[in-house]
């Protein structure tokens, strides 16, 4: 939520207006990602000589039934995270590919894609509280506090005034409430795919990160000849509670994360929002029909 706050992000007040983080930043998401890996900006413990950005390649077409979606870019040699024994926060898992989609419903979801989920008080991130099961929540906090967006929330401090701590991890509102924002789509759809095995996950994120429950996903990752390749097959429509049904003539917020080089909870690479359409011009992912 730092970005919220005007000493630490001057696009702030713009963004409180309505821009989308690629009004400004489009062009300068590796020069952003040098600030970061060297310390210069917003991460206080940076993973020296890890590459500041990945330029990716993504495809989509779509045929009456299933959208399909294509990944590729270029791997890296391994840098050690010093503060990790063995260096590597993930060791199961040498790449992950994670997308999140979501309606307009969604606060910031227009704006920013999936950086609404991202908090300060999220487990790894300097706000994290030190013992979350004592607050005795609805929540599955064994790993810590995972991804939530606001919505599930009755207050989230996005200002950071006299001493406040950022983010509202404890002010979870009511089941029936949540259940609520659920039925009214105000939820970012979770799909994600690891390497060790293969795996595919199909959740959602709204008062937590739920990696279970929705439609399904079909999906492949491999690396080959210095090159990784993601290929994933998603159903266009589906009443699973937090699945997005995807219409031709609308738009979608769509963003992606790579966990490349064995990383877990941080240190990844984060895309900016795009737009997600079928055979829709306006879309800077535009699905053709096959």
């Amino acid at each position: 939520m730092w970005t919220l706050v005007g000493k630490f992000h001057g696009g702030s007040r713009p963004f409180k207006a309505g821009d989308r983080c690629t009004t400004c930043h489009d062009k300068e998401t590796a020069d952003m990602g040098q600030k970061m890996v060297t310390g210069q900006k917003a991460e206080p413990t940076p993973p020296t000589g890890k590459r500041p950005a990945i330029p990716v390649t993504v495809q989509a077409t779509h045929d009456a039934e299933k959208l399909y979606l294509r990944f590729q870019w270029e791997g890296t040699q391994h840098v050690p995270i010093p503060f990790v024994d063995g260096g590597k926060m993930d060791p199961e898992n040498q790449t992950k590919l994670a997308l999140m989609l979501a309606t307009d419903e969604a606060e910031y979801a227009s704006q920013a894609g999936c950086w609404g989920t991202c908090h300060e008080d999220l487990r790894t991130m300097p706000g994290h509280p030190e013992d979350p099961a004592a607050a005795g929540l609805n929540l599955d906090v064994n790993q810590g506090v995972t991804k939530y967006i606001k919505e599930s929330r009755t207050k989230v401090e996005e200002k950071g005034r006299r001493g406040k701590k950022l983010g509202g991890w404890d002010k979870l509102k009511a089941d029936g409430d949540i259940q609520a924002e659920l039925s009214a789509h105000k939820f970012m759809d979770l799909l994600r795919i690891s390497s060790g095995t293969g795996a595919v996950e199909d959740g959602h994120v709204l008062e937590q990160r739920i990696m279970t429950g929705g439609q399904g996903l079909v999906g492949s990752i491999k690396e080959e000849a210095g090159y990784w390749t993601v290929t994933l097959e998603r159903k266009l429509k589906s009443d699973n509670p937090g699945d997005i049904t995807i219409d031709s003539g609308k738009l979608y917020n769509f963003g992606f994360a790579i966990h490349d080089d064995y990383t877990n909870a941080r240190f990844h690479h984060v895309s900016l929002g795009y737009k997600l359409g079928l055979d829709n011009s306006e879309a800077e992912i535009n699905a053709l029909a096959q």
